[in-house]
């Protein structure tokens, strides 16, 4: 495909960007670049992209560096090099946009507009583009003032990208794929899944820097050789410095590439090259090795970045629809801030996952809980992150419940209700929360186990048919049971909210419990089993008359059945309005949403009476709850203030203080994916 085809593509990207960049209503608590994967996963939390150096999700710098030359001139924009300020001033960044595949920043400075846009094509109806460890980066540059200046674009990635820890041993070698020239970095040691748990970074696979052969001049360097090569005399080093094995630190090795832009006019003149990670096997299940999903039918390393490469011009295009649709779609259903809001949720869901086949060839979507506990394949993590998948791919969602099913059913589990988790990232080797396989203590029975019959219910409706559910329903008949056995007046047990401490009598919970009756009556109708159906139903509904007298307190329902001086968020009602269930009395939503108002804090609504904290996520399926656009804004309103105002700069959480906007704990996590639960309104049908 020619050049001016490549550029066509990425103008189409840009001109949707540069339109929305002026008026980006919500201040991104960190601005995503690459979002790929819990590893691959690279943020900027600062406004201007040259204030600091980018970060994985933990804080740990993964830096990556640009300048620009105009006219003999060096400017900075990506990443802030103290010992090169003397030599490059910062370029004046005018705009910065977050969508949900791409992010855009623009700067102008010497009678030239640059753009450096990072595209990430997480596309949802596209399984391959979405597993593929690759991220675009892209520069586009032109004249502003009528004049001609002579352009070059520098641009480094460090060792950093590919260790735990900086004092990690480090090789890097060059190979060539049939389109591409490419710079590779890795561990000399490779110890592949050899770690696990929470905030920690990927040490085995490779950090790879590709471009088009002959697109640019690259090299293999130490930090302050390419950088000075390039800032001082406009070139880089001309042999590759082959001093490794060496730590990451140790005159910090980076891969660099140079593009001569030439003379640039008022024409757009664009350059790009891709990033990725290739990580050899991602994960683990029952302690067997799992590919990614885009290595399933053996593609090769090289094969996939080809692939990359080829597609560019599609990608471009179909990212920038997507973004534009998901922008415009929000927007018409909670305004600029919500639009804003799910922009900034969808990469940071889409990055917190990995799509991978099991051994047994079923593909499974898993979550890492990022600076929550670092365990994989949660249950109530992939509840309230389920609504991006319903709402965009229902074969997502599907492959979000494959790994806990498998495991319920592989004989592993003893228990009667559905697991917590499946281990610690990346290793779904049996649960690690609480007792794991061997006691009951500090498990989440009511909870994970609603969590799971209502989302299956919700597969059949998209499906159509109960199929998926078939295999397991030895399993999700036992959970049924449980339910009708505990669910109405959950004893003490633990559930997803027991920030403030862990209850009995829990009416938020009940409210879950009553729906997933329901909702596996519904998933017996789709199978045929009628007379089961017959009885969930029923028991559901007895359940919900009860629960409206047990529950109401006056002007709302409370925390705890036994406490009726207490309140909570009602979230999990919103299930009864989405998927038309019509369990309890419309008013009981209205009468919640209309107190919700009256204890709202400046930056949201708490999650019960106890204390000031909320999620963030919650907020956004209890603001679903109103019938009106009015009562949306005004539960809505003070989130938009905390995304606005929230420290530190991460990721985003989805617990903090509603008094003061800051976070609590749990930044970077799947579950912002919740946000597109106002997307399911309208309610669930088979696709």
């Amino acid at each position: 495909m020619s050049r001016f085809s490549h550029l066509g593509a990425f103008l189409v990207l840009i001109a949707f960007c540069a339109n929305a960049a002026a008026n980006d209503p919500l201040r991104a608590p960190a601005n995503p670049l690459v979002s790929v994967d819990p590893y691959f996963s690279v943020w900027s939390n600062t406004d201007d992209l040259a204030d600091s150096f980018p970060v994985h999700w933990t804080g740990n710098v993964k830096a990556l560096v640009s300048f620009v030359k105009i006219d003999g001139k060096n400017y900075r924009i990506m990443g802030r090099c103290a010992d090169m300020d003397e030599f490059a001033v910062k370029m004046n960044q005018t705009s910065r946009t977050v969508r949900a595949t791409n992010t855009t920043y623009a700067f102008e400075d010497a009678g030239v507009l640059l753009t450096l846009n990072f595209m990430n094509p997480n596309l949802p109806d596209d399984l391959d583009a979405y597993s593929r460890p690759t991220t675009y980066l892209t520069w586009s540059v032109k004249s502003v003032d009528g004049k001609q200046h002579d352009v070059s674009i520098y641009f480094d990635a460090t060792a950093e990208q590919c260790v735990d820890d900086v004092e990690q041993e480090v090789v890097a070698n060059r190979e060539e794929t049939g389109r591409l020239d490419v710079m590779k970095l890795g561990t000399s040691e490779q110890p592949v899944l050899g770690k696990s748990g929470d905030r920690v970074r990927i040490d085995w696979g490779y950090f790879i820097v590709g471009v088009e052969k002959g697109a640019a001049q690259t090299a293999i360097s130490s930090d302050v050789a390419g950088r000075t090569a390039f800032l001082k005399d406009g070139v880089l080093p001309e042999k590759d410095d082959a001093d490794f094995p060496r730590k990451a630190s140790e005159r910090w090795p980076i891969l660099a590439v140079k593009f001569d832009c030439g003379t640039v006019g008022d024409k757009e003149t664009s350059k790009r090259l891709i990033l990725a990670y290739d990580d050899i096997y991602s994960a683990e299940f029952m302690e067997e090795r799992c590919l990614a999903y885009w290595r399933r039918d053996g593609m090769t390393t090289a094969e996939m970045l080809d692939v990359a490469d080829e597609q560019y011009d599609d990608l471009c295009k179909r990212s920038a629809e997507f973004d534009a649709k998901l922008w415009n779609k929000a927007k018409s259903l909670g305004g600029e801030n919500f639009a804003s809001l799910c922009s900034l949720g969808y990469p940071q869901s889409m990055a917190a996952q990995k799509l991978l086949v099991l051994p047994n060839g079923k593909i499974a979507c898993v979550a890492k809980e990022n600076n929550s506990g670092g365990f994989i394949a949660t249950v109530d993590v992939l509840y309230p992150t389920a609504p991006i998948f319903i709402a965009f791919n229902k074969e997502l969602l599907k492959a979000t419940l494959v790994p806990p099913l498998e495991y319920a059913a592989c004989g592993r589990w003893p228990w009667p209700y559905a697991p917590h988790d499946l281990g610690y990232y990346p290793k779904m080797n049996g649960q690690i929360y609480g007792g794991g396989e061997k006691t009951e203590e500090k498990q989440m029975p009511v909870e994970e186990t609603a969590n799971m019959l209502i989302l299956c219910d919700v597969a059949a409706k998209l499906d159509g048919n109960a199929d998926f559910s078939k295999e397991y329903w030895k399993q999700l008949d036992s959970w049924a049971e449980y339910l009708i056995a505990k669910g109405l007046d959950p004893e003490d047990q633990l559930c997803t909210d027991d920030f403030a401490g862990r209850l009995a009598h829990n009416a938020n919970l009940s409210v879950k419990a009553i729906v997933a009756l329901a909702c596996y009556a519904d998933l017996c109708e789709y199978a045929g089993e009628k007379e089961s159906a017959q009885k969930f139903r029923k028991t559901a509904e007895d359940f919900a008359a009860q629960w409206t007298k047990m529950a109401e307190t006056g002007d709302h329902y409370v925390l705890t059945f036994d406490n009726p001086n207490s309140w909570s968020q009602k979230y999990n009602l919103v299930w009864d309005k989405v998927l038309d269930l019509n369990l309890f009395p419309k008013e009981v939503a209205q009468k919640e949403v209309a107190f919700y108002k009256t204890v709202m804090n400046e930056y949201g609504l708490p999650l019960d009476s106890r204390k000031e904290f909320t999620k963030v996520d919650w907020e956004v399926w209890t603001a679903t709850l109103a019938d009106s656009r009015e009562d949306f804004d005004a539960l809505m309103d003070g989130v938009y203030k905390f995304v606005n105002k929230t420290e530190p700069r991460v990721p985003m959480t989805d617990w903090y203080h509603t008094d003061s906007a800051q976070e609590c704990n749990m930044h970077a996590r799947s579950v912002v994916g919740g946000f597109f639960m106002k997307f399911l309104e309208e309610g669930v049908k088979k696709d």
